[in-house]
């Protein structure tokens, strides 16, 4: 008991002068005026020997809170997606849809939409619509289509499988030309949810939602050498319907940034409602 008490002790003063470090920055090209944080942290730090499969996923989940950023492709359900994500120290979102030129950006608090033709065409000539969320309790400003970016984070889906009881190797898999291991965690979606504690009471109610309200989710991890989560594929099958998500992680940590539409371009939409993603 005492080895355990010390050991997370040095875990949790690990933990501050990692967190500390990774707040420090705005995470790089972003264009986010004056932002609220939403860091999202390791629940632990491994020990560097613990290759177990709790242990290794421990250390998937501090290597992608390092990242901070990556790119991702993949499908949400039956939602093709593409674009970036920025998790920490700020939440940037650029999201696409292969084939179409509309897009949805992500600047903390503040959402656009649009960028196509059809746009334009509708708000004579301006390509973009701006929506801020309104301050919700303690007149703290929302992250708009929060569901979304808690179902597209890898450090979310990292948590809910650190906390789950007994996480299962698969075994060494190739993925195109790189050799990854393969991890399978199966939780309840209530249990996933609950993991995530640095999330808000609405956030987790709007994330469970998005997660198909309930049920057993299977959450497939590969794992590239850095422990770094490259691929992402989540199952389940829950009250509001089938859940069916397949996400690859590149360019971690790489150079990647995220720009508001210009002033000139846009109309302030703040009054009406957000759309659906």
């Amino acid at each position: 008991m005492a080895v355990r008490t010390v050991r997370r002790a040095a875990a949790a003063a690990a933990l501050v002068v990692l967190l500390a470090a990774c707040g420090s920055g705005r995470g790089g090209g972003t264009a986010a005026a004056s932002p609220s944080s939403s860091p999202v942290s390791p629940t632990a730090l491994p020990s560097p020997t613990d290759r177990s499969p709790h242990g290794v996923l421990m250390a998937a989940q501090l290597a992608m809170h390092s990242a901070r950023r990556a790119r991702f492709t993949g499908n949400l359900g039956s939602d093709t997606v593409a674009g970036m994500l920025f998790w920490a120290p700020k939440t940037v979102l650029q999201l696409k849809r292969p084939g179409t030129t509309a897009q949805v950006i992500v600047l903390d608090t503040t959402a656009y939409r649009g960028g196509d033709a059809a746009t334009a065409a509708r708000q004579g000539g301006r390509h973009w619509e701006r929506f801020t969320a309104a301050p919700g309790p303690g007149g703290v400003h929302e992250v708009p289509y929060a569901a979304a970016v808690d179902r597209l984070n890898p450090v979310v889906a990292l948590t809910a499988a650190v906390a789950a009881g007994a996480p299962e190797r698969i075994g060494e898999e190739q993925l195109d030309d790189a050799t990854v291991q393969h991890y399978r965690v199966t939780v309840t979606a209530a249990e996933y949810v609950a993991a995530q504690s640095q999330l808000d009471r609405d956030r987790r109610t709007a994330l469970l939602a998005s997660l198909g309200g309930g049920g057993v989710v299977v959450i497939d991890l590969w794992l590239n050498g850095s422990d770094q989560l490259v691929q992402l594929h989540r199952t389940g099958s829950g009250a509001a319907g089938q859940l069916d998500d397949t996400l690859r992680f590149a360019d971690f940590a790489g150079p990647l940034s995220v720009q508001a539409p210009a002033e000139s371009d846009t109309l302030d939409a703040s009054g009406q409602a957000l759309p659906p993603l």
